[in-house]
């Protein structure tokens, strides 16, 4: 399998599993705008998703973490995950974020958002592009 696709549907289930399709489909949006703008968080879609502090999902001692890693395609989650992952990889999905490099939950206010670059409320989650 794909490591960059592997690692997206694992960060996109690991992150947003229980926002469904639309939600995961999000999370991998974010990954891939942020592997094609480069930066300091990278420049592939391997080094975005395990940039640190970046995707909680991937942080030591997360509650999702180890789920996250031993998860496999029999969960019907997971494998749905995968699909989408190779689907926006491969640029069969339109980017349903606006461009979105970032995102949070709705319950958070990081000190880093900004209310004039939303460009998506997609679920529980906020989207953002053209944070500094």
């Amino acid at each position: 399998m794909n490591k960059a696709i592997d690692i997206m549907a694992r960060t996109a289930w690991g992150e947003a599993r229980g926002e469904g399709l639309t939600g995961m489909r999000s999370v991998c949006h974010v990954i891939m705008n942020r592997a094609e703008q480069g930066g300091w968080w990278g420049n592939s879609v391997v080094t975005v998703a395990l940039k640190p502090e970046q995707f909680s999902a991937w942080n030591e001692g997360d509650p999702n973490r180890n789920k996250m890693l031993a998860v496999d395609d029999s969960n019907p989650d997971f494998a749905a995950a995968l699909s989408i992952a190779a689907n926006v990889y491969e640029g069969k999905l339109p980017d349903n974020t606006g461009g979105a490099t970032h995102y949070h939950t709705k319950t958070v206010n990081p000190f880093w958002a900004e209310p004039d670059k939303v460009v998506a409320d997609i679920g529980n989650h906020i989207f953002y592009r053209g944070i500094a």
